[in-house]
Parts: C-alpha cells; sequence; structure tokens
C-alpha cells in the first residue's frame, strides 16, 4: 500500500465528510440523497456530520456509516477510491433509477448483475473491454433479503450515463432503446468498476423511482416527493438488512468478497 496515497486518501474523505476518518464503520451504505442520511440519523439517534461534499452518519450499535456523495460517476468513483483506504468489510449503493420495463412500478427494486459503461469515469480504470459487474456475494446478499421480505423486485443490466435531460433527446433514447436494459442510472458502471480495481466489496440496491419511457412517466417534482415520502425508510432498512446478510456470507466463507482483511 502507498502510505502517501492513503494519507491524502483519508485527509480528503475527512475533509469532505467534515468527519474523522476512524468514525467510520466497517459497514457502509453510499446514497445520492441527503433525505436518507436524515432518515438514518434520526431512527438511529446520531449525529449528521457534513464537509465540503459529502454528509455522513455512523451507527456504531450497528456498525454502519451512511454517505450521501451527492450526484453523478466522478463523486461515486472519488468515493470508492478513499473509503478503499479504510477497513470497510461490506458496502452498498442505495439509489435510484429509471425502470426501462412497461411492467416495472415505481417503488419497486431492481438488482442489477451488470452495467453499460456510457458514462466515460469508468475508463479510468479499465479498458472499455472490461465488463462492469457487480459484485456476486453483495448481490446475492441483496437477493436474499428481498427474498426474505417477500419485496417484488427485478434483476437486469443498467445503463450508466452522464447525460442529463436525455428523455427528450431521441437518438439517445434509441441507443437505450437497443441496449436492453432494464434500467437506467447515472452510478453503477462507475461503481463497479472501480470496486473491482481496488478490491472493495460493493453492492447495489435500486428503487425504481420513475419510468421515463412510458406515457407521463418522466419524474416532476411532485412524483419525487412521492418517492422519498413513501419509500425512504424502506430502502434504507434494507440496506442495513443487506449489510448484516453480507457479513454472514462472509464468515461462511462464502465466494465473492475481495481479500481485504475482512474477518
Amino acid at each position: 500500500m502507498n502510505e502517501m496515497e492513503k494519507e491524502v486518501a483519508l485527509q480528503t474523505l475527512e475533509r469532505y465528510s467534515g468527519s474523522k476518518a476512524e468514525d467510520f464503520q466497517e459497514n457502509l451504505i453510499i446514497t445520492n440523497f441527503p433525505t436518507y442520511v436524515h432518515y438514518f440519523a434520526e431512527s438511529r439517534d446520531v449525529k449528521i456530520f457534513e464537509g465540503s461534499t459529502f454528509k455522513v452518519a455512523h451507527s456504531p450499535k450497528e456498525k454502519v456509516s451512511i454517505l450521501d456523495f451527492k450526484i453523478g460517476s466522478p463523486v461515486a468513483a472519488l468515493v470508492v477510491d478513499i473509503c478503499s483506504f479504510l477497513p470497510i468489510k461490506t458496502s452498498i449503493l442505495l439509489g435510484m433509477c429509471g425502470g426501462l420495463r412497461r411492467r416495472y412500478k415505481v417503488g419497486e427494486y431492481l438488482v442489477p448483475v451488470a452495467s453499460i459503461r456510457g458514462e466515460g469515469t469508468s475508463d479510468y480504470y479499465f479498458p472499455q473491454e472490461v465488463p462492469a459487474l457487480a459484485n456476486f456475494l453483495m448481490q446475492r446478499a441483496v437477493t436474499e433479503v428481498l427474498e426474505d421480505q417477500k419485496a417484488i423486485y427485478h434483476i437486469g443490466i443498467t445503463f450508466t450515463t452522464n447525460m442529463r435531460f436525455w428523455e427528450f433527446n431521441e437518438d439517445f433514447k434509441t441507443t437505450l432503446k437497443a441496449s436492453k436494459a432494464q434500467g437506467i442510472e447515472m452510478e453503477c458502471a462507475t461503481l463497479f468498476t472501480a470496486s473491482y480495481k481496488r478490491k472493495f466489496t460493493l453492492g447495489v440496491l435500486l428503487l425504481i423511482s420513475d419510468l421515463p419511457l412510458n406515457e407521463n412517466g418522466i419524474k416532476t417534482k411532485k412524483s419525487a416527493e412521492f418517492v422519498f415520502e413513501n419509500f425512504t425508510k424502506d430502502h434504507v432498512e434494507k440496506g442495513i438488512e443487506i449489510l448484516k446478510k453480507a457479513r454472514e456470507l462472509q464468515k461462511k466463507s462464502v465466494k465473492g468478497s475481495y481479500k481485504r482483511d475482512i474477518n
């Protein structure tokens, strides 16, 4: 390990989060939503820390930290890069996606097994021919928790893009439809490639927040408020249960976790 790189990474984490590096717990939730951090902190009666970029909270009792990195693949990559220098054993992105099948409904979950690298950031980690695959152990933990809770979920691939306001770009929509992706979002391909590069055990559970290819399915201010009001608690609590399940699998030496002194 490059000690200088580690020192800079941990200092960056502290500047961006407003929290000491040693306060981060061994299981980490990353998310795009400050609402999720507020729910986590209020429900656990713990303090929120905020730096120049991130908002975080820690629950030592559950050995879980949560970090809101805002939005986009470059910042998602940075989170993996700097948090890979912490003794993190399991981590999960709790994000949202646009569902790309007519039968999908808002509030259902999508479990990505891979992502199409349409965002560009992942190119700094691997050549284009390297696939962006989900971590097997983490996605197994995701599906086991969803099955146990009898949640409605779908499995497939996502299209990761840096393009915003694409819903009105017909050329992009043609490309998207041709990909046969089940969801569209902005971070998964980056997270999968960066975590593979860094040997950082990371999974993803996406909440379907809108149906952008359906008539009247594009996310609006009102529909976004509905999603947060109705699904925040369920999404966060599922994330915590998934981290617990992943630790159980690791202790049983189930294949798929990276060798980072996780015991």
